[in-house]
């Protein structure tokens, strides 16, 4: 599946021969990653190359002559494609070569060189754990590093992530993003341009039944049960008055087991809360509340008149999804470190023979992207264990599992600026996911 990379602005710099060279700025989920020249990915790429041969996406030519303006946008597209493509297949993304690559731009774009640190990771029970890394340690390694000092098993790291999490004063958080595997969670921190960020450890999925998974791994359990309060406490999770009362015994006594059975059946657990928002629907200006999990896109609409609505989208009636960069970048002094101010999500869904658009305006849109690709994995995920003759690659859960390809999987997400939108809708120029193939 497509990672969130885009490269909205490139800037021209002088070299130290007087000349002028492209400085591409690449963000991932958003949020500035790097800041690359076209030599140093054609490097890259030729890298690549030596590994995994002509199973790679086409990298844009070199130019010997000077670029006209379109020459120019048409190289800056064409690298942004060729990096989604890239990451998106997951023998590449584990490889060294892609990995030490990408350390290297991300370290040297903010000037932080290789030296022992120590990083605090907040867990879901409001404690930090603090570990002794390197600055230049990925989120997989720093991942196994907490796991190790938790005691979490080793196989299932998976289903476990770290996070960029905004904690607030009255004990709300808010999930700005998913670190991927090779992004390095000390340059995240310095990059983010968010107050009060930490980078936290949660669970990693959104079907409520993996919970089975973990249960004897004591270590698991812990965390589960900890999120599971946490996520109450902030109400993510909505039980009913009874069922408070019940889980709130159960809690005094240290009963993790009957809690984490009782969760199960309350409304929204193991679901994601977004920040509060604005949508399209039933018509423009609503605010929102959006809860995603168990398969399912939750919105509580707030209409004009004060009522409330509440509308579930089922995952197996969206067809494609679309993030929109909305705003312009600065590119004076450099291009500013995040994307989400003005971004929407629209996707388009279809129920009894009916097709509509819902449009949600929020700074999480790239996270909210990132839940619904999860969603789909885990489907299909599912349907694989199922129908064993299906062939799905299901890269996150479970990281050393490779499996074949589907073929026939489609893309089913795109990144757009403003300028490249389509006005109508019906124009929509990025692919599509049969209900078949979720």
């Amino acid at each position: 599946m497509k990672m969130h990379f885009c490269i909205p602005v490139s800037q021209q710099r002088p070299d130290a021969l007087g000349g002028r060279y492209v400085l591409y700025s690449v963000y991932l989920d958003g949020f500035l990653f790097c800041k690359v020249r076209y030599s140093q990915l054609h490097r890259w790429n030729e890298q690549l190359r030596r590994v995994f041969g002509n199973c790679l996406p086409p990298f844009p030519p070199k130019y010997y002559l000077a670029m006209t303006a379109s020459m120019a946008e048409e190289r800056r597209d064409r690298l942004e494609r060729y990096l989604q493509n890239v990451a998106a297949d997951p023998h590449v993304t584990r490889s060294d070569v892609f990995t030490e690559f990408l350390t290297r731009v991300q370290m040297h774009t903010l000037n932080i060189t290789t030296k022992k640190a120590t990083l605090a990771v907040f867990l879901p029970n409001g404690r930090n754990i603090n570990v002794d890394v390197l600055t230049s340690d990925t989120a997989e390694r720093v991942l196994e590093v907490v796991a190790h000092k938790l005691g979490l098993y080793p196989e299932l790291l998976g289903y476990f992530g770290l996070f960029l999490i905004r904690c607030f004063p009255e004990g709300k958080l808010s999930v700005v993003k998913k670190l991927a595997d090779f992004e390095l969670p000390s340059v995240s921190l310095q990059s983010s341009e968010v107050e009060d960020c930490k980078i936290g450890l949660r669970k990693w999925y959104l079907n409520p039944a993996l919970d089975t998974m973990l249960m004897d791994c004591r270590a698991a359990g812990d965390l589960l049960y900890m999120q599971a309060v946490q996520d109450i406490e902030i109400e993510w999770v909505k039980p009913t008055q009874a069922q408070r009362e019940e889980l709130k015994a159960l809690q005094e006594k240290e009963n993790q087991t009957k809690f984490l059975e009782l969760s199960q059946e309350v409304r929204h657990y193991g679901y994601i809360q977004l920040d509060p928002c604005t949508c399209n629907h039933p018509e423009p200006g609503c605010g929102a509340v959006i809860s995603i999990g168990n398969n399912e896109i939750n919105c509580c609409v707030t209409l004009p008149d004060g009522q409330t609505q509440d509308m579930a989208f089922q995952m197996s009636g969206v067809k494609c999804w679309q993030v929109t960069f909305l705003g312009t970048l600065l590119d004076t002094d450099g291009p500013q470190r995040t994307l989400n101010q003005n971004l929407e999500l629209r996707f388009q869904y279809s129920e009894d023979s009916r097709q509509q658009w819902f449009v949600v305006y929020t700074k999480q849109a790239f996270f909210l992207s990132s839940c619904l690709k999860k969603m789909v994995s885990e489907k299909m995920a599912k349907l694989s264990e199922e129908n064993p003759e299906m062939q799905i690659e299901v890269p996150e859960q479970g990281r050393n599992k490779k499996q074949p390809v589907q073929p026939s999987q489609k893309d089913y997400f795109n990144f757009l600026r403003k300028s490249k939108m389509k006005k109508a809708e019906h124009d929509c120029v990025w692919g599509t996911v049969t209900e078949a193939g979720l």
